[in-house]
């Protein structure tokens, strides 16, 4: 499908072309290089065209200036540029543009939906490479020595069933309890062998990903399930786990306020691959997978210049019933652009001084 931009027809008034005609008289190639020649062209010195609507090109043909004549171009024509490549001409009916709405937001939906494929095939990977999926409930496999855990008397294959208030029956929800409270007391409700103990504890503040939280110095207990079935789905079920997180992480930005420490730019990124790398071949897989989906759902975000932006257009034209003025178009996405730019700077500077200057 073609895009809107039909403006770069490589034809200027005055110029001498050949034009392949065909039984039909109809034009199905105009050639405007010298490094191609037609044998059947007909030299023609073009004076208008019109290659979108009713496709058709006028000049004075054999350079015969008393007679303008006029030639109805075919709908597949081609056009012979300078450097000799042929290129089919765009009619309006198969610009994009012209196509129905739905066929032009399933368009613009198909790049963040690619980012969520790579994702499920990059998960998919690491379940058959590792040999099957690692599961981690609120079991703790591993008490780091000298740690605050260990000095509580938190002991391995102990599960942390609430942390305060909360109930915590998976590892992520157990750690991201903890995390939250650094440097703040809280009771750890621990079942050990069936028998339930209260420890109180506070969680040391350590700095992760460029981000304070709290950490006790424990690690979860993983078991591998290896059925086919696991595997297969963990790959969809990573990437919807990861999805919604990452809604969940913009939410708190738009409810909590917005900070650039919740954001990431190249050298957030950077620092990330490096860090994955010392930990192997899937600790990268697995990045790209979560960035990737970081990428997809970024990328759907109502800002004009991103596929989101183009979304939201598509939706405002299905309820007016009649497409945006293209110039009003290009100004709003020109906005959406520049304001994305300014975001993006802002976001490395503050990477800079987290990474590398404090």
């Amino acid at each position: 499908m073609a895009g809107a931009e039909e403006d770069d027809v490589p034809l200027k008034k005055g110029m001498t072309v050949n034009l392949l005609i065909n039984d039909e008289n109809k034009v199905v190639k105009i050639n405007t290089s010298n490094k191609k020649t037609l044998i059947s062209g007909v030299p023609v010195q073009i004076s208008d065209w019109d290659l979108e609507d009713k496709l058709w090109i006028e000049g004075y043909e054999n350079g015969d200036d008393s007679e303008l004549k006029v030639y109805e171009v075919d709908h597949d024509a081609c056009i012979i540029e300078n450097d000799g490549t042929e290129v089919q001409i765009a009619p309006k009916d198969v610009q994009f543009q012209s196509a129905k709405i739905i066929q032009r937001m399933l368009t613009n939906f198909a790049g963040p939906m690619n980012n969520f494929i790579l994702a499920i095939v990059a998960f998919l990977v690491i379940a058959l490479v590792q040999g099957g999926v690692a599961s981690t409930d609120n079991q703790i496999g591993k008490v780091q020595e000298n740690s605050v855990a260990q000095k509580a008397g938190i002991k391995p294959n102990d599960r942390i069933i609430a942390v305060g208030n909360i109930k915590t029956t998976t590892w992520q929800e157990a750690s991201t309890q903890i995390q939250r409270n650094g440097n703040k007391k809280i009771i750890l409700k621990i079942d050990r062998k069936n028998k339930i103990i209260k420890i109180r504890i506070t969680p040391k503040v350590q700095i992760e990903n460029g981000k304070k939280v709290g950490m006790i110095g424990v690690m979860a207990k993983v078991h591998y399930d290896k059925s086919i079935v696991a595997i297969l789905s963990y790959g969809f079920t990573q990437t919807w786990y990861i999805i919604t997180s990452i809604i969940g992480v913009l939410g708190k930005i738009f409810t909590q306020g917005f900070s650039l420490n919740d954001l990431g730019g190249p050298v957030a990124m950077y620092s990330y691959t490096s860090e994955a790398a010392h930990y192997g071949i899937l600790s990268i897989m697995n990045l790209m997978a979560v960035l990737s989906i970081n990428l997809g759902i970024v990328n759907l975000l109502p800002i004009p210049a991103l596929d989101g932006g183009k979304l939201l257009l598509n939706i405002v034209e299905a309820i007016r019933r009649k497409p945006l003025d293209p110039e009003k178009e290009g100004i709003i996405t020109l906005i959406g652009f520049g304001f994305l730019m300014i975001l993006m700077i802002l976001v490395t500077w503050n990477d800079i001084q987290r990474y590398f200057l404090h």
